[in-house]
């Protein structure tokens, strides 16, 4: 095609060339940089804030219920451990001597004894008593859980074992234990069951010598804890 415009560049006016059009667009200052990152950064920070709120809702409701809006004559038989005392970051043992995290225990209510291996008529009594409480929740039996904390390296003796189908049972450091667990002035800490909440806080300490009458009043704390962390709570880890 000789004859077309489109073989000679220079007898076709649109084509000549021509500087290139450039637009500059002026770059943000840094302080305005900075400001948008520390914005983004507020409002990460704040929606993090709001769904840890959302989540943890439930738990102060049920705790506020429980504390506060008990009806009158309410009191609780157990000593309120205020604030709770959070479980700390140690390695337990099981009986088959493999290794356990004390932390791996979340999830559940606890009832806790303490008590050496040799377990005196205190420990079996306490034993007892956990036993027939979680038993007398009913339904709700499966949010609890029984936990014998072993305080020594004596052997558990085997007459226990029946007795102790279905709970746990593991060996601590007594130091470390005595940090977390404390017992009520003038008496030890294997004289008393301790209640664990599932976050793993230490909220509840029921009186020496637990007896039957003792029992019935104890009950009756756990079943408002029930009805109270109904909302939150369900049964297995």
């Amino acid at each position: 095609m000789s004859g077309s415009k489109l073989s000679n560049p220079a007898e076709n006016n649109s084509l000549v060339d021509a500087p290139l059009g450039m637009t500059v667009h002026s770059l943000p200052a840094p302080a305005e940089v900075a400001d948008a990152d520390a914005h983004r950064t507020r409002r990460g920070r704040n929606m993090m804030l709001l769904v840890m709120l959302l989540c943890a809702a439930p738990v102060i409701a049920s705790y506020f219920t429980y504390y506060v809006l008990r009806p009158a004559g309410g009191r609780n038989f157990g000593d309120l451990i205020e604030p709770p005392v959070t479980m700390p970051s140690i390695q337990a043992t099981g009986l088959d001597s493999k290794p356990l995290p004390l932390q791996s225990l979340h999830g559940q209510w606890l009832l806790v004894t303490v008590a050496g291996g040799g377990c005196d008529k205190v420990c079996e009594n306490n034993l007892y008593f956990q036993r027939q409480l979680r038993e007398t929740q009913g339904k709700e039996k499966d949010r609890i859980d029984r936990v014998w904390l072993v305080a020594d390296d004596a052997p558990v003796a085997a007459a226990l074992q029946a007795g102790l189908q279905g709970a746990q049972v593991l060996r601590v450091d007594p130091q470390a234990l005595s940090a977390w667990l404390k017992p009520a002035a003038g008496q030890e800490l294997a004289d008393h069951l301790y209640v664990v909440d599932p976050m793993g806080n230490w909220m509840m300490r029921f009186p020496a010598g637990m007896d039957v009458h003792m029992a019935s009043k104890a009950r009756r704390d756990l079943d408002r804890l029930m009805r109270a962390s109904a909302s939150w709570d369900e049964a297995g880890r």
